[in-house]
């Protein structure tokens, strides 16, 4: 039967991709909603089952592995500012607004605390995605966006462990952030010093791929790391991308990998996120769903459209940022949980928010689409075909 799912999911993502290309739209948008399509809620054809939610763990993590490949370090660096401000800015606005959403539904402070920390979440794996097709993942606003998600990621784990431990969880605030600390200081040294010894070490082996196979153990161990300490994985796994990028191995890393990635892993990601779409009994809570999902994309495009406004971008650059923000992705997938077990959400709040969250996610590439190229150029169209 998994074999059956992964041909189905392959054959349908790059057919939804194409289309989702002629119609002027990244492909991502047609792999994301062919996979509702093919999920139990519509077809059924494909279930959410243990095997394929791995296969899309490591999909999500080699696709940000290969954004770390890909980044211009340079330029990394001198968006240190912005990055700061967007991920800053883009944690304010849908906190402030999410507790005022939460106090507003009768919720108790502590518990509106949690929706606005819950709607600051962000995850980048989808418009990391959509950068690469429209050829802006190496620009600057690419840059802003990828150290944006870092600090957002950061300050969010770190608030919702100070909001745990006054909740009655049983959470160190203390030992969270010190491993934190711990985690950027060991994965920094490793970057510097490790990294480029295991690769001159794993290149002359008499193996086949030594090379690309040093790369991906190193993701892998990033990202496990990251996940141990509490940050999440697709963190780790971006920061390998971004080591490894500065040795002389970056080409044949990134070239092989893509290969690898985009054959089966990502594609399964993709559609994975449409999958586990659960629709059932939305109806009786469709208006709260749509004020949420109103609330959740334009509190995080407003939010991080300020911040990079303030650090001096354009308008049009500033909300095509913000947009790149939006979607909440797995993060936020985990935030609920975590407020679900902790009773801190209810079970009819946590399915609207996974409901919320699959919204931001869905329109998030069109979105990017619409301020990254406004009424759209023929080299865009040509970067949409190549990286579909």
């Amino acid at each position: 039967m998994l074999i059956f799912q992964l041909a189905v999911i392959l054959l349908a993502s790059k057919i939804a991709g194409d289309i989702s290309v002629r119609l002027g739209q990244p492909s991502v948008l047609g792999k994301l909603l062919i996979g509702i399509v093919l999920g139990p809620s519509v077809l059924g054809v494909v279930t959410n089952t243990e095997v394929i939610h791995e296969i899309s763990q490591i999909g999500v993590i080699l696709l940000m592995f290969i954004a770390g490949l890909e980044t211009d370090m340079d330029e990394f660096k001198r968006t240190g500012k912005a990055s700061t401000s967007v991920g800053v800015a883009g944690i304010i606005a849908p906190l402030a607004l999410g507790f005022g959403a939460g106090l507003a539904m009768g919720q108790s402070p502590i518990e509106s605390v949690f929706l606005g920390l819950l709607l600051s979440a962000t995850s980048v794996s989808i418009s990391v995605q959509t950068l690469k097709e429209l050829g802006k993942l190496k620009s600057r606003e690419g840059a802003t966006i990828m150290g944006a998600a870092v600090i957002d990621d950061v300050l969010v784990i770190l608030a919702l462990a100070f909001l745990m431990s006054f909740a009655g969880g049983d959470v160190n605030l203390g030992m969270v952030i010190l491993k934190k600390v711990a985690f950027f200081a060991i994965i920094i040294l490793l970057s510097w010093k490790a990294v480029p010894w295991v690769l001159k070490k794993f290149a002359p082996l008499q193996v086949t791929e030594s090379t690309v196979s040093a790369g991906l153990i190193i993701c892998f161990l990033f990202a496990y790391f990251a996940e141990y300490t509490g940050v999440a994985a697709i963190i780790g796994a971006y920061i390998a991308g971004v080591a490894i990028s500065l040795t002389k191995f970056r080409e044949e890393i990134a070239h092989k990998t893509e290969a690898i990635s985009y054959s089966i892993f990502v594609p399964v990601f993709f559609t994975s996120i449409g999958v586990t779409a659960q629709f059932a009994g939305i109806w009786e809570n469709l208006w709260l769903i749509v004020f949420l999902s109103v609330l959740a994309i334009i509190s995080k495009l407003i939010g991080g459209a300020l911040g990079a406004k303030l650090s001096g971008f354009n308008w049009k650059n500033s909300m095509a940022i913000g947009s790149a923000m939006v979607s909440r992705g797995e993060v936020a997938l985990i935030i609920a949980a975590i407020g679900l077990e902790s009773g801190l959400l209810t079970q009819d709040m946590f399915a609207v928010l996974i409901v919320v969250v699959l919204i931001t996610t869905i329109v998030t590439p069109p979105m990017m689409k619409l301020f990254f190229t406004g009424k759209g150029t023929e080299e865009d169209s040509v970067a949409l075909r190549k990286n579909a």
